[in-house]
């Protein structure tokens, strides 16, 4: 099939002309005579299993309108293209429709051979448009994943908080984006704040702002990432290792949509959509009383767990050529490479992956495909990397290796032994700041 159609129009004889047409062109075509009808079957496949290209609506129905019914579309399927089909009486109403999101409108009566043109040429826009959006987004065919897309799609458009779960390097900052994109605050900010990255002194202005004179330092004024969201999207990541003195105020402004600046008495508004992410198992958290549940709740509208690259194989290889064509680089995977990162368990996921493609690319120059050589030395080898507790003690003699990779095994392997981040970083004796550093510095 070229695609799939729906269409929309209380007028029989269009809806039926239409449908015998654009089937005949080889679309799959879904017709309905009512907008309500289409609207109840389209909420009746919750999975979001059936997808929609091109949606033609017709502009004049009752009880519900084409805007209206064209605004209902949206909300379920924003990245759908949706055409209206107009009378000559209409079309002053048909480009307010386009205002409104509608991508073009199709003027009745419409002859087959034009029909067929016009069609060709909005499948080729929606097509295009699907791929700029892929080659900027998520990539994954993982059907786990795909339906953790279609759920994020569904839920975009309400206004629920939503938890992002998953290892670190899955891409939890790219799914908030894909959230913040599809949702009907689009046209405002996404503003993004790492709960791992500052101190507890620090993080409360940060997120809140701060008024002149506050503590040292504070020389004027300064907007926190909850203000500057306002209309928008609010992204905390890292929500696991935010303080718990912090967690109490993040809840009561969840709560009212109510703040203040730290060192200021007014109370300020902000209309702010949430989505937190995390690495750590919260609900473990609060049982150690080290995350707070009524947080958890109010944080967990949604939630989506996003699966580890080890358990996405089919993605692996084309997340690697893209990073690789990322890198400006025309060099191919040679089929050993392939092969190698296939076998590869990936603890860093999705970025450690990027990291090690774009290393590869440099390495391999001008060259026209990338070996094994231009791999890590753990990646692709006879042997596989062990643990660093076994390659600290070979009888005797370690092998010779860098300080850098040195330590980046160890800090995994306490991360890996470790019930939190906190206990990591007081285990290495360094803050959690640096522990988040060295963890993205690492791909851990």
């Amino acid at each position: 099939m070229k695609g799939n159609l729906l269409i929309v129009d209380d007028e029989p004889h269009i809806l039926k002309t239409m449908s015998i047409g654009l089937r005949a062109l080889g679309f799959d075509v879904a017709a309905f005579e009512d907008a309500e009808a289409a609207l109840r079957e389209i909420d009746k496949d919750w999975l979001g299993s059936v997808h929609y290209d091109v949606a033609f609506v017709d502009l004049m129905m009752f009880p519900m309108n084409g805007i209206t019914l064209l605004q209902e579309l949206h909300r379920r399927m924003p990245d759908l293209t949706v055409v209206i089909i107009t009378a000559h009486a209409t079309v002053d109403s048909a480009v307010t429709a386009m205002k409104l999101g509608a991508y073009d409108y199709l003027q009745k009566p419409f002859e087959l051979r034009e029909l067929t043109e016009f069609v060709e040429r909005v499948m080729k826009s929606h097509t295009l448009q699907r791929s700029s959006a892929q080659n900027h987004d998520i990539l994954t065919t993982n059907p786990t994943y795909l339906g953790i897309l279609r759920m994020a799609e569904r839920i975009a458009a309400s206004q629920l908080s939503v938890l992002i779960e998953g290892e670190t390097g899955t891409g939890k900052e790219l799914l908030a984006d894909f959230i913040h994109t599809h949702s009907e605050r689009a046209q405002q900010p996404i503003v993004k704040l790492n709960c791992a990255a500052l101190s507890a002194e620090l993080i409360e202005s940060e997120l809140f702002g701060h008024a002149k004179g506050a503590f040292t330092g504070a020389v004027k004024d300064r907007t926190g990432r909850v203000e500057s969201a306002n209309g928008g999207t609010l992204f905390l990541d890292e929500i696991g290792e935010m303080p718990p003195a912090m967690q109490a105020k993040l809840l009561r402004f969840l709560q009212s949509g109510e703040f203040q600046r730290v060192g200021e008495n007014e109370t300020r508004y902000a209309d702010v959509r949430i989505v937190a992410a995390t690495n750590r198992n919260l609900e473990e958290a609060i049982e150690r009383s080290e995350f707070r549940e009524d947080l958890f709740y109010r944080l967990s509208g949604v939630r989506l767990l996003i699966p580890p690259l080890r358990f996405r194989k089919e993605d692996i290889v084309p997340l690697a050529e893209r990073f690789v064509r990322a890198a400006e680089s025309r060099s191919e995977l040679s089929e050993p490479v392939k092969s190698a990162l296939l076998e590869y368990d990936w603890r860093g996921n999705v970025r450690e992956l990027e990291n090690t493609m774009l290393r590869a690319a440099v390495l391999a120059g001008n060259r026209q495909s990338i070996e094994l050589q231009d791999l890590p030395n753990h990646i692709g080898k006879t042997n596989p990397a062990q643990p660093f507790e076994a390659t600290v003690v070979s009888n005797g003699s370690m092998p010779l290796r860098s300080l850098e990779e040195v330590e980046r095994d160890y800090i995994a392997l306490v991360i890996s032994k470790s019930p939190s981040l906190e206990e990591a970083a007081r285990v290495l004796r360094i803050d959690s700041a640096t522990l988040w550093r060295k963890r993205k510095k690492y791909s851990l």
